[in-house]
């Protein structure tokens, strides 16, 4: 299997096919619906999904998790995120799916297919449909015309019915109506925090310490460390093994078009009036007034750079309003759409942006360019000479895996092959301190064997590793004496928090009891505050973002004003009252209307796409091969 992602990972032509080709095939996993070969994996209406079919599934999914977790990616995620499961059950949903297309009749016309095809971009010459790249990239993924062209047949199919139960979700105007009021409601509060450090004479008795340690003991156990020997394949070393004909040059360049591109961008100044989205109208007259005054001092010839220094109210005022080169999407969206319609040394008129009003002026426009063959073909010959290397290096790991026997000292197969072996210090899983670049991926592999196996091969973003532990500490729990100062912070901290608690407890119970919270506070040598208003998803203005105290907010009302609890932070304790509820704004909801209907609907079409498997999955017969899932 370890042969197989490699190979994924390091071939940029099935970079292109899987990364281009579909999007759904990221979605669903990779692999042909009809293929029947190799052992069975697991059944949906007596077709057989294969092994071949469940190893293409795998390895995307791997692939996904990798891009998202990084060098963090261990076995230990991998065991938590169940990926063989996730792997059969997307081939299943994808066979159930593709059954019930063909029970509705759905049909894809010859056209529809070569439409689909034709808009592939690793397909395309200059913009347009190449037959001949399309068989060469074929080709060279051993893939036929048929072949690739049936699993896409499929693919779409499977759209058609995804985009048929998708329209059956609706969003009413209530709903949104609904949503909106609901997160746009606003309250503030009034507030007292109980500090830990309210309380600096807490002095744990030696019977209190003894008897905390003994409670959370397994709190301060020592971390495992281990001791290991490896063997380093550095594919840099690999380099002078590879030889890259023009011809790859040729092909990497011809398929890879976007890489070479540097897309269009413009240099510009702008003098930024600042003007809220919400501003009254008297404050947007005289806001509008004044940029069309200094508008008319550049368009009379006035240095635009010292304009921008005087009356800008952005960030860039300093630099007399200069933004640098940026491409078009870098702005937001009106503001890009003028730059990039104007010409160099034009002034603009007022353009408005959420930030507010604008006048820009254009410096300099830097079209488009793409890098020739020529100019490319260094760093092309570069990056596939890395790629190949890499692949050598990983061929030297596998062969000295195959020499390697667990329980047999590693340094045998060391010098078979006539390579150092590396030991290391102690370390814990935070990994060595020295000579080893991603440290963590590298102990949770040395951490995941038993004493003197050998691992398999291990990659890493510098190289491949084969792993054998010489020797390990287990954690322990230390004695009471040796983290006694330690044990004392952790006490006197629990002691100040439940003081913190009991004091914030007498406070609720005087408000409930009707008192007034000024009154009470000042007795407790303490200040009330009022927090301004906040919505539901927003941080709590002084406060900051804590959940379970801002619902407690949104769940009173005037006639019940007060929580029935008191509310732990990271800052201490908090008693709150309701100060203010302010209703949705009325003005906003149609600006939000539409953005708000997308997100329902979005929610809905997933909830009924969900349901649409789950119903034909009851449905089904299907059987899955536990055994093969178990292995390890």
């Amino acid at each position: 299997m370890l042969r197989l992602m490699r190979d994924y990972a390091t071939s940029w032509l099935i970079k292109i096919v899987l990364g281009a080709i579909v999007i759904v095939f990221v979605f669903w996993g990779v692999g042909s619906f009809k293929s029947q070969r190799g052992s069975m994996v697991a059944s949906v209406n007596g077709e057989v999904i294969s092994i071949e079919e469940y190893r293409d599934s795998y390895n995307n999914l791997l692939e996904q998790y990798r891009r998202q977790f990084g060098n963090n990616l261990n076995d230990e995620i991998i065991k938590m995120l169940n990926l063989k499961q996730q792997a059969v059950d997307r081939l299943i949903n994808q066979r159930i799916l593709l059954q019930e297309a063909r029970n509705l009749e759905f049909r894809l016309t010859k056209e529809e297919l070569t439409d689909y095809i034709r808009q592939v971009p690793a397909f395309m010459s200059q913009g347009k449909f190449d037959i001949r790249r399309y068989r060469r990239v074929l080709s060279q993924n051993r893939m036929t015309p048929e072949a690739f062209e049936a699993g896409q047949k499929d693919v779409i199919l499977i759209e058609k019915l995804r985009g048929f139960v998708l329209n059956s979700a609706k969003v009413s105007d209530p709903e949104i109506r609904q949503w909106y009021d609901f997160n746009n409601r606003e309250v503030s509060i009034e507030y007292t925090l109980f500090k830990q450090d309210r309380y600096p004479n807490i002095d744990p008795s030696k019977n209190e310490i003894a008897a905390y340690f003994s409670e959370y003991k397994e709190n301060y156990k020592t971390e495992p460390m281990i001791k290991l020997d490896y063997l380093y394949f550095n594919p840099d070393l690999y380099n002078s093994q590879v030889k890259i004909s023009d011809d790859d040059i040729l092909d990497y360049y011809e398929s890879n078009q976007a890489e070479f591109k540097t897309e269009k961008t413009v240099e510009a100044r702008h003098i930024l009036f600042k003007l809220d989205e919400k501003a009254d109208q008297a404050t947007a007259k005289a806001t509008r007034e004044k940029a069309l005054e200094v508008l008319s001092r550049a368009e009379a010839g006035q240095d635009f750079a010292e304009l921008a220094k005087k009356y800008s109210e952005g960030p860039s005022n300093k630099s007399g309003g200069f933004l640098g080169a940026f491409p078009k999407k870098a702005m937001v969206k009106p503001f890009a759409d003028k730059d990039f319609s104007m010409k160099a040394g034009e002034i603009s008129k007022l353009v408005k942006t959420r930030f507010g009003l604008h006048i820009i002026k254009i410096e300099k426009i830097n079209p488009e360019t793409t890098a020739t063959l020529e100019e490319s073909s260094a760093g092309i010959r570069q990056n596939l000479t890395a790629a190949q290397a890499k692949n050598i290096a990983y061929d030297k790991a596998e062969a000295a895996y195959n020499l390697s026997y667990d329980g047999d000292s590693l340094d045998n197969t060391a010098r078979a092959i006539n390579m150092r072996l590396i030991s290391t210090d102690f370390f814990s899983r935070q990994g060595p301190a020295k000579g080893v670049k991603d440290r963590r991926k590298f102990a949770a592999a040395a951490f995941a064997l038993p004493l003197m196996d050998i691992s398999e091969v291990q990659e890493l973003s510098d190289g491949y590793y084969i792993l054998q532990v010489a020797s390990k500490i287990e954690a322990r729990v230390p004695t009471l004496e040796s983290v006694l100062t330690r044990i004392k912070k952790d006490l006197v901290k629990k002691q100040q928090l439940e003081s913190a608690e009991k004091e914030a407890q007498t406070l609720l119970k005087a408000l409930q009891d009707g008192k007034a919270i000024d009154a009470e506070t000042k007795k407790m040598k303490l200040t009330t505050a009022v927090s301004g208003f906040f919505k539901r998803n927003q941080a709590i203005p002084e406060i900051g973002s804590e959940p379970e105290l801002s619902a407690a907010a949104f769940s009173l009302s005037k006639k019940d004003n007060l929580p029935k609890q008191v509310f732990k932070t990271s800052k201490g304790y908090y008693v709150i009252k309701l100060k203010e509820n302010k209703l949705a704004d009325e003005a906003g909801f149609e600006k939000e209307k539409k953005k708000i209907w997308q997100t329902l609907l979005q929610q809905k079409q997933q909830v009924a796409f969900n349901a649409f498997i789950t119903q034909l999955r009851n449905k089904s017969e299907i059987k899955i091969e536990q055994e093969f899932l178990n292995q390890s």
